[in-house]
């Protein structure tokens, strides 16, 4: 895991930080010094002063002729440093011999430093590593009555004690620094705290992606996107929005828009005056429905809200979308039934052929095919469909005869051994033609056989393995009376199998839901009655036809 960048924040503060203590650093350094100069040529001064002064003193002009010079100068040198506070005067011979000097050790020696100048009558100084260390001298000539050079005066303070007298000068100063270094610190704090609850601790990187990601998704989104501050101000929209609420267009820097310069309705205009949450509430402008949801906006870690988000969408186009939606699912819904329809009229046929009943076989078809022939013209003439029970106008509708229905149930068994049910059918007790068109009793038995057999080999839980078993009978009365049992799970809800679209089943490319609504159709045209019987070990469906007057 990549370490987490500085904030911009942290990143001022330790710049500032950085800033304030490498400047107090460079200012104390020139501050030493300066003081450490001021205090050399101070030094210098006063040495030059003393030097002068011993050297035209009488007593030492006088002393420096004797045999003997150290004899008297020694004592006047040592309590003349103590009361100047100097820390060396040497009084020495033009030969460098010292007749002076604080430690007694040395006097008799030559004297370490530059005296050229002062032999040639000059006062000079200069800062020397003498016996007593870096020192800062002057040096100065003694001379007679005539000016002849008699000997040569030193006095000067070592370097070590100018160095200790900047220390309380150092003191403050250092005081100073860490006072200048607090005081930085704490405005500095100050605004990185600033900058860090404005930037919610986001390094410079992270915010040009946020910004970036902003910018790509204001103006890539397809609907209408307004932020509103707790002003009750637009402060934020995109190119959508602009467009369905008439605003200007969206520029790099946005001035805020009061709500009440909006044009749109009093409604829309208060519900994002109010900042109440909305899902998809529908306010009506004058050329558009637009379609709004609003949310609270939330900066990140806090609980106070900073104004409110709203999307906004044209209903126009999802009105549009649903009525194409709408005429698509009728157009489909239709060819399922169709679909339906004509498969268990395809298995009637191919039934009738491999019981080589080719003359019925023919006829069926041909009376299907005229039928839909008809259906379409009407279509074509009147811009309507014609109902599925209108046959051919002159010969009328054809009855069912028991080879028809034994050569659909023969269909019908060899798919339910396909998938590994039994389909044990009865039409010995069918006597006479069934007086109905042969296009709806094949629907309803046809459908009600599909849906049995369906059930069992979904759910093979009953009794002797998946089974279904079907009865077409001729009653005393002259009523068809049709019979479908299996040993599903039964159904449920009876009521609701037979609306259109309702199934146990999965969804699938063929449609779902239409077998039982297509039986009801049917029946409600030839004036047929269907009871059911289900429970947990199975259904049962009792189809009872009112005898007709069709030829067979």
């Amino acid at each position: 895991m990549a370490p987490r960048r500085w904030s911009i924040a942290r990143r001022l503060f330790a710049l500032q930080l950085l800033f304030v203590v490498v400047g107090v650093a460079v200012g104390g350094a020139w501050s030493w010094a300066s003081a450490r100069a001021d205090l050399q040529s101070d030094a210098a001064e006063k040495s030059t002063a003393l030097a002068v002064s011993i050297a035209r003193n009488p007593f030492v002009v006088e002393q420096a002729a004797t045999a003997d010079p150290s004899a008297r100068l020694e004592p006047y040198a040592l309590d003349l440093m103590r009361r100047t506070h100097t820390d060396f005067i040497t009084i020495m011979a033009p030969d460098r011999t010292r007749w002076t000097h604080p430690d007694r050790g040395e006097i008799g020696r030559p004297f370490r430093g530059t005296i050229a100048p002062a032999l040639d009558g000059q006062t000079f100084t200069e800062t020397f590593a003498g016996t007593l260390g870096p020192s800062v001298r002057a040096v100065t000539p003694i001379t007679d009555e005539d000016g002849k050079v008699v000997g040569l005066v030193a006095a000067g303070v070592t370097v070590a004690n100018i160095s200790t007298a900047l220390v309380p000068r150092l003191g403050s100063v250092v005081a100073l620094a860490l006072a200048v270094v607090a005081v930085s610190a704490l405005f500095s704090w100050l605004l990185s705290r600033y900058l860090g609850r404005v930037t919610a601790g986001r390094g410079p990187e992270e915010l040009a992606r946020v910004f970036a990601s902003y910018e790509g998704v204001l103006h890539s989104v397809h609907e209408g996107l307004v932020v509103i501050d707790r002003s009750g101000a637009v402060v934020l929209h995109n190119d959508r929005a602009a467009e369905l609420l008439h605003l200007p267009p969206p520029a790099e820097r946005q001035e805020p828009i009061p709500l009440a310069a909006l044009d749109v309705p009093d409604g829309l205009r208060t519900l994002l005056a109010s900042g109440d949450r909305a899902v998809d509430e529908t306010h009506v402008t004058a050329d558009r429905v637009l379609v709004v949801n609003q949310e609270l906006a939330f900066p990140r870690g806090s609980a106070k809200p900073i104004g409110t988000v709203a999307t906004i969408r044209d209903q126009t186009e999802l009105l549009h979308l649903s009525g194409e939606l709408a005429a698509t699912r009728t157009l489909t819904g239709a060819l399922r039934s169709q679909t339906h329809e004509f498969a268990n009229r395809l298995h009637t046929v191919v039934a009738l052929l491999e019981l080589g009943r080719v003359d019925e076989a023919i006829r069926f078809a041909s009376d299907e095919i005229d039928r839909h022939q008809i259906d379409r013209h009407q279509v074509d003439r009147h811009g309507v469909e014609a109902p599925a029970s209108q046959g051919h106008p002159d010969d009328g509708p054809v009855a069912v005869t028991p080879e028809v229905l034994a050569a659909v149930l023969h269909a019908k068994r060899a798919q339910a051994h396909e998938r590994g049910v039994v389909l044990v059918a009865d039409t010995d007790g069918l006597h006479a033609p069934v007086a109905a068109p042969a296009s709806d009793v094949i629907t309803v038995l046809g459908n009600l056989v599909d849906n049995a057999v369906d059930a069992v080999a979904e759910h093979p839980g009953g009794p002797g393995g998946p089974r279904v078993a079907v009865t077409v009978t001729t009653q005393d009365d002259g009523r068809t009376r049709m019979v479908v049992a299996d040993n599903g799970p039964g159904i449920a809800d009876v009521a609701a199998a037979a609306e259109r679209g309702w199934s146990t089943k999965p969804y699938g490319p063929e449609g779902r839901g239409l077998g039982l609504d297509l039986v009801r159709s049917a029946l409600a045209d030839i004036g047929g009655t269907m009871t059911v019987d289900t429970g947990p070990t199975g259904s049962t469906f009792v189809v009872e036809l009112e005898p007709r007057q069709v030829p067979a």
